[in-house]
């Protein structure tokens, strides 16, 4: 019965169960009461608030992540980060490969529509070098994160430490362990002067987040730029303008707040941090609560722009929003068509790209009036609570612990649209395999 259910299914609609499924098995597993330190049982809504945030790879949480979980708590909160980061999908291909089994055309759809890819030729091809990629990038920065680690908190500690804060990083997914000795929901702020946790958990979170398409393709033509495909170029722009571009921008915003007694090298690895992060990884190294209010706004716009397109980030995605600012240049330039590096748009990826970005907007738009409206908190920081949810990201100016029940479950719809992406969602619920045959007559409407 559940195979003709899933035949009848449409590719978004089985990711989006998929995920479904993740996020009901983790919160079942996080109830138990050998998950926390406590020994008590977890109430439903904080599992499953948890387990949508680690599947989700957000990093929202209502109890810290050290000091409320057991080993065992902590060991299923990161696998759900490492399916949520890779999709699930992805995982499931990886356990066939390991059993021998053959991937089905279906499966191969399905991995085409959860890696974001042009073609089902080749996907297969990709995914074994998306595992490997991954493991021996999170490897990497496990070791070097253990470096920092183990002598401030001993061997196994700091082993199992550099392990878990690199597959969160990688993963985009923000979650950190430091409650335990830096006190509860501190993240970061404690190493925001050290260059190499910096440098490690940036490096790890902007390969993430750059999409496997464009670790294929840079593998292939190596730093031969005018080699690229367009996806992999404006992706690489993108990203480099939202990281400078955002860590200017915080250093002219924070120079006379938080940053004021900072040095030259822990301001510019702050400013640097700040923006990376902001873009759907969640960890923080200043205290978002602090954020003067021009600050809140930029990163409410990165962490609504997010990563890039079939990767571990969320967000309406950088090569998104570059589409619509070429768009947007090309009409005011009075072009019919849009251009960038000698190469023209197809106009199925402007309309795809106003989707995504209208829905998200009406998304993020109705969740805060409805939060506004059901208590009593700043608008500044509600919104600034909705964009980290939709856009994955997991910062918080601290009100994630206030949110009443119907807040919270707002808030994690808003983490499992974000995560599917906000048009797959609604097209998991509208999409249907037919097509109507006609069409209805054109009327032009004035705008402007």
């Amino acid at each position: 019965m559940f195979y003709k259910i899933r035949e009848r299914m449409t590719r978004t609609q089985v990711i989006a169960f998929g995920y479904f499924l993740v996020i009901a098995l983790g919160t079942i597993l996080l109830m138990l009461p050998i998950a926390t330190n406590s020994g008590k049982q977890t109430t439903f809504l904080t599992s499953l608030f948890t387990a949508t945030s680690a599947t989700c790879v957000t990093g929202l949480v209502v109890v810290d992540t050290s000091t409320h979980w057991t080993l065992f708590g902590q060991t299923v909160i990161l696998g759900m980060i490492q399916i949520g980061g890779l999709g699930f999908v992805t995982i499931g291909v990886l356990f066939a490969m390991f059993l021998n089994r053959k991937i089905s055309l279906r499966t191969r759809g399905l991995l085409q529509e959860s890696m974001n890819t042009n073609q089902v030729g080749g996907v297969v091809r990709l995914t074994r070098k998306v595992l490997k990629g991954t493991i021996i990038i999170e490897a990497i920065g496990a070791v070097l994160l253990s470096i920092r680690f183990i002598p401030e908190f001993g061997i196994l500690k700091g082993i199992g430490f550099g392990i878990f804060h690199a597959i969160s990083a990688f993963c985009n997914a923000g979650f950190d362990l430091m409650g335990s000795s830096t006190g509860e929901y501190s993240s970061l702020v404690s190493y925001s002067n050290d260059l190499l946790v910096n440098l490690v958990i940036m490096s790890l979170i902007v390969i993430g987040g750059i999409g496997f398409l464009v670790w294929d393709d840079l593998t292939k033509n190596k730093f031969r730029f005018r080699y690229y495909m367009l996806h992999t170029k404006i992706v690489l722009t993108a990203t480099a303008i939202l990281i400078f571009g955002g860590a200017f921008f915080f250093y002219i915003f924070e120079r006379h707040n938080l940053m004021a007694n900072m040095g030259i090298k822990e301001t510019v690895l702050t400013s640097l941090f700040s923006s990376v992060t902001a873009r759907t990884a969640g960890f923080n190294t200043i205290d978002t609560a602090g954020l003067t209010t021009s600050s809140k706004m930029l990163t409410s716009l990165l962490m609504f722009i997010g990563g890039s397109p079939g990767s571990t980030a969320g967000g309406i995605k950088t090569a998104t929003i570059m589409v619509l600012f070429i768009y947007v240049g090309s009409n005011l330039r009075n072009s019919r068509d849009c251009h960038i590096f000698g190469r023209r748009l197809e106009e199925d990826a402007v309309r795809k790209a106003s989707n995504v970005a209208i829905i998200s907007l009406i998304m993020a738009s109705t969740a805060s009036i409805a939060i506004c409206y059901l208590q009593p908190l700043s608008m500044e920081d509600v919104v600034f609570e909705v964009f980290s949810a939709i856009g994955t990201v997991g910062m918080s100016t601290g009100i994630t612990r206030e949110l009443n029940t119907v807040s919270r479950i707002i808030i994690v719809l808003l983490m499992y649209c974000g995560r599917i992406g906000s048009m797959a969602f609604a097209l998991s619920l509208l999409e249907r395999k037919r097509v109507a045959p006609i069409q209805y007559p054109v009327e032009k409407v004035i705008i402007g």
